[in-house]
């Protein structure tokens, strides 16, 4: 079954959510406890609109969630690593993180040229503010 126009921009919100809630739980470990601790409210927030984005989608777009591409997880794990022996692993990973946000912000912005249904574009705002209010914190960490 093809996809049509609205149901791809919002299955690439769905992506764009689990792969940086993927990304942050996969190197959780490496971020230093305060960057840890100041970033930890906003990954739990977005998994909650994660899967009310999957719920909407399926209830009012058809839309089923698909599986993760595993294995572009673990290059980019990988990468993220190499890219630590010749920088500071916290701005890599601060970095990192601002590209999956990037990644996002452009999803949810494709997502809303489209119509919606009612239910959608509330969660999808909510996602909006989330990701703006990440930016801003990843940049404030950015700068310590």
């Amino acid at each position: 079954m093809f996809l049509d126009n609205r149901q791809v921009a919002m299955d690439s919100v769905l992506e764009a959510l689990a792969d940086s809630l993927d990304y942050f739980q996969d190197n959780f470990e490496r971020l230093r406890p305060a960057l840890r601790d100041s970033l930890k409210p906003h990954y739990e927030e977005r998994g909650k609109a994660l899967r009310e984005l999957q719920e909407l989608a399926k209830t009012h777009l058809d839309l089923l969630p698909r599986d993760a591409d595993v294995e572009r997880d673990d290059y980019l794990w990988l990468w993220s690593r190499i890219k630590s022996f010749v920088g500071n692993d916290s701005q890599v990973l601060i970095g990192e993180l601002l590209e999956q946000e990037r990644v996002l912000m452009q999803a949810l912005g494709t997502a809303f040229t489209h119509p919606l249904p009612d239910p959608l574009e509330p969660a999808l705002e909510r996602c909006w503010k989330n990701c703006r209010a990440l930016i801003r914190e990843l940049n404030a960490q950015h700068k310590r």
